[in-house]
């Protein structure tokens, strides 16, 4: 069983939903306090052992390269003559932090495009795919609490969540699961977007994945859906109909961030600014003094 070395992050959408922001800005980009949603994913893969980050890219996505480089000279310079050293310290860890790889997507539409335009730098190996635009925090990291499953039970592991709201069941992919040990579970299946007194547990899987290269070929051969879509939950749902074992890892001391959707985007900032070692005073304060 190989070791998982690398990661995806597909970083191509429109974002959409964040318009006009989004126009010439990508989402992943959008600030969480001080740092973008993309930073926060991969600072976790970091965080989880994984040396080569590939991001999937597209039109107008080269903020996120710009991001991950090495600091320009210029504001090197300043940084230094400012004596601000910590700052450029922070700047500088950027780019260390994994190989970065690029890739253009290409292909339909659908999430299961960008980890097929990966295929060339994934190679034979199992990798993780974890979304540009959302993350879970928690300690252990999501991802290596993953990949401990993974070196445990092999086959593939997608992280999962228990949705606490019944009526937000309808907004996840639904595992019916048997369970295993503690927080793992074997999927027997999973039913996208069920009616809430459909669903077969409160257990959504989402957000991230531990893959075998296999994936890639039933990519290939799986048939576009409507609008000409190729989806990763689909090609994940024909590996568990082939017999091969497909587990979820419910994700412990963690919460999850999704910061695609507007409100919870701002949840999300409001929460990051309450613990900011600089901010969270003044910034309590602040909000306190609201007239809500």
């Amino acid at each position: 069983m190989k070791k998982v070395t690398k990661a995806i992050i597909p970083a191509a959408g429109f974002g959409t939903r964040f318009l006009p922001q989004t126009k010439a800005m990508p989402k992943e980009m959008l600030p969480i306090v001080d740092k973008p949603v993309i930073q926060y994913v991969v600072e976790e893969c970091a965080a989880s052992g994984i040396k080569d980050i590939i991001i999937v890219t597209g039109y107008g996505k080269r903020a996120i390269e710009d991001h991950f480089d090495t600091p320009n000279s210029e504001l090197v310079n300043q940084l230094k003559s400012g004596g601000k050293i910590k700052m450029l310290e922070d700047v500088n860890r950027i780019s260390q932090l994994a190989n970065f790889i690029y890739v253009r997507q290409k292909g339909a539409y659908g999430n299961g495009t960008p980890v097929l335009s990966a295929q060339a730098a994934v190679g034979d190996e199992p990798f993780a795919v974890l979304w540009g635009d959302e993350f879970i925090y928690s300690k252990p990291p999501r991802l290596a609490q993953m990949l401990d499953v993974y070196n445990k039970y092999g086959g593939a592991v997608i992280s999962a969540v228990r949705i606490k709201n019944k009526r937000d069941l309808s907004r996840y992919g639904i595992a019916e699961v048997q369970p295993i040990e503690g927080n793992v579970f074997k999927i027997k299946k999973i039913v996208e977007k069920p009616e809430p007194n459909e669903a077969p547990s409160n257990l959504a899987t989402h957000g991230a994945y531990v893959l075998p290269p296999d994936i890639f070929q039933i990519l290939k051969d799986q048939k576009p859906g409507k609008g000409g879509e190729i989806w990763l939950p689909v090609a994940i749902d024909t590996m568990i109909k082939s017999g091969y074992p497909v587990f979820a890892c419910e994700i412990e001391n963690g919460t999850y961030y999704d910061t695609g959707n507007k409100l919870e985007y701002l949840k999300t900032v409001v929460e990051f600014g309450l613990q900011h070692q600089d901010l969270n005073g003044d910034f309590r304060s602040y909000l306190r003094g609201l007239k809500l």
